[in-house]
């Protein structure tokens, strides 16, 4: 499997996405959730994705459906998604460390100062690839 893998944690109004290849972040971040076809047919035209994998979660039966309707072409795979967002705090820690006296607080106390959601779909890709090799 050495093609890129789109992978969506699904939301009402915002949505993270990442695009994986061999379980490495080729590109992450957080749109509108309207935006979704049309960032997804830009993402097509720079990457080679042939499966787009999505979490089971908020409102993923309605995305899920449109995106068999618009991409016909490409593997829509449901992800279950428990626990993707505790995965995804850690990831984000991981990278983005806390700094001052925020360091002397743990980590499972702590929340990240942004939205996740990004996170969590690299979570959901990660999952997808290791249950898929």
């Amino acid at each position: 499997m050495n093609d890129e893998i789109l992978s969506i944690d699904p939301g009402r109004e915002k949505t993270g996405i990442a695009i994986l290849k061999n379980s490495d972040v080729l590109e992450h971040k957080i749109i509108n959730s309207d935006e979704l076809v049309q960032i997804i047919k830009s993402l097509l035209e720079k990457y080679i994705i042939k499966t787009i994998v999505m979490g089971n979660g908020t409102s993923s039966k309605k995305k899920y459906d449109l995106l068999k309707r618009e991409f016909i072409d490409r593997d829509i795979v449901l992800i279950n998604e428990y626990r993707t967002t505790d995965e995804a705090r850690k990831l984000y820690f991981q990278e983005n460390p806390p700094k001052s006296w925020k360091k002397l607080i743990p980590l499972g106390m702590q929340v990240p100062p942004v939205p996740v959601d990004d996170y969590a779909a690299i979570v959901i890709g990660r999952k997808y690839l290791k249950d898929n090799k």
